[in-house]
């Protein structure tokens, strides 16, 4: 048994699919997110099962600004949806994202697109993610991971 398949097995039954949307366009956006898929391989209770190609995209929100790499990880973790979002928001900050105004410039963007089949909105976290109908993007990354082994 190889060492991935080791730590997967670990999770457990009771380990959930998550699907997580990375996004650079700040400095050096390939490394970004090359260094953010490495931290969220490392988060506990938390497996990197896939990832999808990297795709560079305008902005979004109509505002001037440089292009976005882009790309969807698939996770299997056994964190609740508020205890990664938790741990996303600090890798955000540890790659030295700044919240200054909706649709800015980020060096790094993690969003929680879908947990498993949870459904919910509160004042910190909607799932399903709003915004995927209007991501062409996500919509691929999705499909392209979604029967990952």
């Amino acid at each position: 048994m190889f060492a991935a398949d080791t730590a997967f097995a670990a999770l457990g039954s009771n380990a959930e699919t998550a699907f997580v949307a990375l996004g650079s366009n700040l400095g050096d956006r390939a490394r970004m997110l090359d260094g953010a898929r490495r931290a969220i391989s490392l988060l506990p209770a938390t497996y990197l099962r896939a990832a999808s190609v990297v795709e560079e995209t305008a902005p979004l929100g109509g505002r001037s600004q440089p292009f976005f790499l882009n790309q969807m990880l698939r996770l299997e973790t056994r964190l609740t949806p508020h205890a990664l979002l938790a741990r996303l928001l600090m890798l955000e900050r540890a790659f030295g994202r700044r919240r200054d105004a909706r649709w800015s410039d980020r060096t790094l963007d993690c969003d929680i697109v879908a947990y498993g089949q949870v459904v919910m909105a509160d004042a910190t976290l909607v799932l399903p993610h709003p915004g995927i109908p209007d991501r062409d993007f996500w919509q691929r990354g999705l499909a392209a991971l979604a029967d990952a082994a």
